[in-house]
């Protein structure tokens, strides 16, 4: 008899995005008139820039010639995409990052997933509240976990709130923990971190030989330049530090998929008997065994996403979506709601006007303004009466939902 991962059971709802999905659908066969704008998945709008398509369809028509054409491709990335990420991302900013460290994939989102097939099955979890919510139910699926309360809280984790009260910047934990999800800036509140906010971390993580697990998806919208890009700017920070990054929304590769991620040759746990091993021969085993890579084309066109066309075009878009987030924020404050991120971050987080629950407030929104956003609470307890927009869409579509704000809360 064939038996089920019990622990999928565990989950306590669908997936927060396709349960939205599910109400709007619902609405939408209800209403057919009405004219849904949607500010809740974090999916990229605006098309390709060009110096990314001229590079794809170049590589495609590589594809239709014998003497260009390829098939498997490394695992691991083709060397022209892992140097241009190493100099441009990294070596750029003074961080210690080789090519043969970076791993080329199909999904910041994937990876963070997968990462935890080479860890041990009994590390003790560390998330922030609210938190993007793939990093809990992977570890739920993989059977790290006890079961979810009434709050969505799954017994195993280490909860670490951060809310208005606390400036979004989490206490470090005072029990023991094994891996630590960072995410900066950050997913869902939109906030930032500092260097002597990271420093804090990673200290903590080589004081008590934790290791941490960095979401670094949405570097490319820091505006700051006080704000680390990326982890390893922190001394220390490659011993203890794994690094995710995407295209998906520093280019719009959404629908193409390609990120990476880096694991330092210097970064080692433990076996049970003691012996220190090294975590990237342990990921670029795995990295073989269940990958195949990503396709020369889509390749090409992230390699030129550092291209010197292509640099300013990446540049214009982030801006683009920028000026959504502050159109956004500044639209909310006319109407006395209070507001965080979008600063540094794509997503702009309030707080739920007469104390509405999540939930509430996204029936409100969608039934009397047809606009569709994410309930906080789908992140964690601590984002119960928080909520977030995405800036993800068109400048029309961006000052229309001001607009129907305006309506309905001013």
């Amino acid at each position: 008899m064939a038996r089920v991962n019990e622990h999928y059971l565990k989950l306590k709802a669908g997936y927060l995005f396709p349960e939205i999905g599910r109400r709007v659908t619902a609405f939408c066969k209800a209403n057919p008139d009405a004219k849904v704008i949607r500010l809740g998945i974090g999916d990229v709008t605006e098309p390709l820039p060009p110096a990314i398509i001229e590079a794809m369809h170049k590589a495609t028509d590589e594809m239709a010639d014998r003497s260009s054409f390829r098939g498997y491709g490394p695992e691991q990335g083709y060397d022209f995409l892992r140097n241009a990420i190493a100099d441009n991302d990294y070596k750029a900013r003074g961080c210690d990052v080789s090519a043969d460290e970076i791993f080329v994939s199909d999904g910041s989102k994937c990876d963070s997933g997968n990462i935890l097939d080479i860890f041990g099955i009994d590390n003790v979890i560390a998330v922030t509240d609210p938190v993007y919510p793939v990093y809990v139910d992977t570890n739920v699926m993989s059977g790290r976990t006890g079961a979810g309360d009434n709050a969505g809280r799954y017994g195993g984790i280490v909860y670490m709130p951060a809310t208005a009260e606390n400036n979004f910047t989490p206490e470090l934990p005072t029990q023991h923990v094994d891996l630590i999800y960072l995410c900066y800036p950050n997913n869902p509140t939109g906030t930032v971190a500092t260097k002597e906010t990271l420093k804090k971390w990673v200290d903590f993580a080589k004081a008590n030989d934790a290791i941490i697990l960095y979401d670094a998806a949405y570097e490319a919208f820091i505006t700051d330049p006080s704000i680390p890009h990326s982890i390893y700017e922190i001394e220390g920070g490659r011993d203890v530090a794994i690094e995710f990054r995407s295209f998906s929304k520093t280019a719009g590769f959404t629908g193409t998929r390609c990120a990476f991620t880096v694991i330092p040759k210097t970064l080692t746990g433990t076996t049970p008997t003691g012996e220190r091993i090294d975590f990237h021969r342990l990921w670029n085993r795995r990295h073989c065994t269940k990958f195949n890579g990503v396709s020369y084309p889509i390749q090409r066109a992230a390699e030129a996403v550092y291209s010197e066309a292509g640099k300013p075009q990446v540049a214009a878009i982030i801006k683009f979506y920028l000026e959504n987030a502050r159109l956004l924020r500044e639209g909310l404050a006319k109407v006395g709601i209070t507001t965080y991120g979008g600063v540094n971050a794509p997503y702009v987080w309030l707080k739920t006007p007469n104390n509405a629950t999540s939930w509430d407030f996204f029936d409100l929104l969608l039934s009397k303004a047809n606009l569709v956003g994410t309930p906080g609470s789908g992140f964690g307890a601590a984002g119960e009466r928080y909520f977030r927009l995405s800036a993800f869409n068109s400048r029309a579509n961006i000052e229309e939902a001001v607009n129907r704000i305006g309506k309905l809360l001013g």
